[in-house]
């Protein structure tokens, strides 16, 4: 591409979901009274009731986190394709329950599409930011985890989620981040996408690190090591082949994640690398410890998730 942007990924799954919309009207929003954030609003004014006599795709059932859920179920059973929309942080725990026992447990297609993943919430501390919720989730049979790298690739996977039966969790960020691709690539859920091989170290990332790893790449190559970078965009289902290649064929991994480093994508990759006997992995991450009040880049920064720090963490794994 001749330039990059910087561009919320959020942003990528509003644009998309009216795209959608237009060509499946099974497709519905749930709005958790929160559309200005996430990015519905373009959808309300598109697809609804309110603005259409003829539209019945969106529903805000206000602060109603649980409710929401419930109600992209019975949604569900009637054939139509409810995202829900909220906050990561809201969308994961406070809806857990209900995620497990009416969506996951009978498999119904409902997609919980939640923005201000990891510290991108940033001054709105701790009690906004989500840590946990990826590795909460994923724990819970039959759901999906996937969290784009940058705008393009949010359009991309929202799509493959609305064309995908069964039980997702898109997680989304509120800093604009590097547009990292145009829009021929080709992105599958369940499939790490390569950006580059090497053969020194390989760094696997997802969702706002896919930036990171990238630039500390290139930052290697300067000083001779070559790095393969992986976009894990989707932890579970897991790319299991494509781990187990960096493993067989390079030995040295480094992960990168905003999120708790106890079961995010480091463990994930971790539990692969740990039945194979093999391979050593190198986690990076939020360090296990709440978020608080502060911008984005430096609670990154606070926790190690850095260029410098993945750069310094593969010159350490040559040694």
């Amino acid at each position: 591409m001749s330039e990059l942007k910087k561009i919320a990924t959020r942003d990528g799954f509003g644009e998309e979901m009216v795209a959608l919309g237009a060509e499946n009207s099974n497709v519905m929003i749930v709005d958790i009274d929160i559309g200005k954030s996430c990015k519905t609003k373009a959808f309300r004014e598109a697809y609804s009731s309110e603005y259409h006599d003829d539209k019945n795709q969106y529903v805000n059932v206000g602060i109603a986190e649980q409710n929401g859920a419930g109600v992209a179920a019975g949604l569900a059973t009637c054939g139509k394709i409810p995202f829900v929309v909220t906050y990561a942080v809201f969308g994961s725990l406070r809806m857990c329950e209900m995620i497990r026992q009416e969506v996951c447990y009978p498999n119904l297609n409902v997609k919980f599409a939640c923005s201000h993943g990891g510290v991108t919430p940033a001054n709105d501390g701790a009690s906004h930011q989500a840590i946990e919720d990826m590795g909460v989730l994923r724990t819970i049979p039959n759901m999906t985890i996937i969290m784009p790298a940058d705008y393009v690739s949010a359009k991309k996977l929202t799509r493959a989620a609305a064309e995908t039966y069964g039980p997702m969790f898109l997680r989304f960020t509120r800093d604009a981040v590097d547009q990292i691709y145009d829009e021929s690539v080709e992105l599958v859920i369940g499939k790490a996408h390569q950006i580059q091989d090497g053969k020194d170290v390989a760094i696997i990332a997802n969702g706002d690190t896919v930036r990171l790893a990238v630039a500390a790449a290139k930052e290697l190559a300067a000083k001779g090591i070559s790095a393969r970078v992986l976009d894990m965009h989707t932890i579970k289902p897991l790319d299991v082949e494509a781990v187990t290649a960096a493993v067989n064929e390079i030995g040295k991994i480094i992960t990168v994640e905003d999120h708790n480093i106890l079961n995010g994508l480091g463990s994930a990759v971790c539990e692969v690398v740990a039945e194979m006997g093999k391979g050593i992995v190198k986690r990076i991450g939020i360090q296990d410890q709440f978020g608080e009040s502060a911008p984005y880049e430096r609670l990154l920064a606070k926790n190690g998730i850095t260029v410098e720090n993945i750069v310094k963490t593969a010159e350490d794994l040559q040694k």
